[in-house]
């Protein structure tokens, strides 16, 4: 049995914890794929925006693909197409490094997966995976949230030992919902209030109203730490901590916003029995194993 370190979702009141794990698991720098100065920033902020890290002609093929399969019948009636609660177009498309060719490759990237594993201090394998779109006019909002505090309730990842990288296929502009994070808040694990419903997942895909930290304890980590948008050029990727609060506002401007979204865990991270005593979420939301270490390789994709 697993000891609980980050209990949730079980008090009337949040309770405020610090982070018992490292948020970098290696401290050879001198071999990191990136360098001092950005380890440095990751580790300080929880984030880090590394821009134009795939040219245009790379997210020229991506975006075509995109395209192609969010057209696709059998794809928009499968369970991993999250659909917006109300204009019911495509808010996100899980799994799409299982089930597409050219976005299995791009999660073995090493220009991404090199540096979650040298964040995560040895073999990784995809949590996570899905196409986030943000339409022009009809894209909503995703509330604050820490993704360990979902990831450890719901998945049961025992620990923070987990990365997130997005790779804008739009430009991010502060105009059109781009993420927001609260830098340093990786450091603290915010308890939240209210028993997890069954098959929370349905909903929580397309708002979320469990497992989102309190307004008190929010305003308190902004006025500690304020709030920083995450900009950038198509082909910039940004890389967030597990424990690391994030959101992003609606978009009402005809700029859409997309990106790919892939979430690395380490293989001795793997999940068992969901600390919210709930069932587990199916397996194109968290992989649940067994699982291989990835297979880290260059790659290019050319139209």
């Amino acid at each position: 049995m697993i000891t609980d370190v980050y209990p949730s979702r079980e008090d009337e009141f949040a309770n405020w914890l610090d982070r018992l794990d490292p948020v970098i698991y290696r401290s050879d720098v001198e071999n990191a794929p990136i360098s001092a100065e950005q380890i440095a920033s990751f580790e300080r902020d929880g984030y880090l925006v590394l821009p134009e890290v795939f040219n245009k002609e790379e997210v020229s093929v991506f975006k075509k693909e995109l395209q192609r399969i969010s057209q696709l019948p059998e794809v928009l009636e499968a369970p991993s197409a999250i659909r917006e609660p109300d204009s019911g177009a495509l808010r996100s498309l899980f799994a799409i490094h299982r089930d597409n060719e050219l976005f299995s490759r791009v999660a073995r990237d090493e220009r991404i997966a090199g540096i979650a594993r040298y964040i995560l201090g040895g073999d990784i394998y995809v949590h996570q995976s899905r196409l986030n779109l943000k339409p022009g006019f009809k894209g909503k909002e995703f509330y604050w949230h820490s993704d360990f505090e979902t990831w450890h309730i719901e998945d049961g990842v025992p620990r923070m030992r987990m990365v997130s990288f997005s790779i804008l296929l739009t430009d991010n502009h502060p105009h059109n919902g781009p993420l927001m994070l609260i830098p340093g808040s990786h450091k603290q694990y915010i308890s939240c209030v209210g028993k997890t419903p069954d098959n929370h997942y349905q909903n929580s895909l397309r708002k979320q109203d469990f497992g989102i930290p309190d307004a008190g304890s929010l305003s308190e980590m902004v006025e500690r730490h304020g709030i920083d948008q995450a900009t950038g050029p198509a082909g910039s990727v940004v890389i967030f901590d597990c424990n690391t609060l994030h959101g992003s506002n609606s978009n009402i401007t005809p700029s859409p916003r997309s990106n790919l979204f892939y979430v690395y865990n380490s293989v001795e991270n793997q999940p068992v029995e969901p600390f919210g005593k709930i069932a587990p979420r199916p397996d194109f939301v968290a992989e649940r194993g067994p699982v291989e270490p990835l297979k880290i390789e260059p790659q290019r994709y050319t139209g």
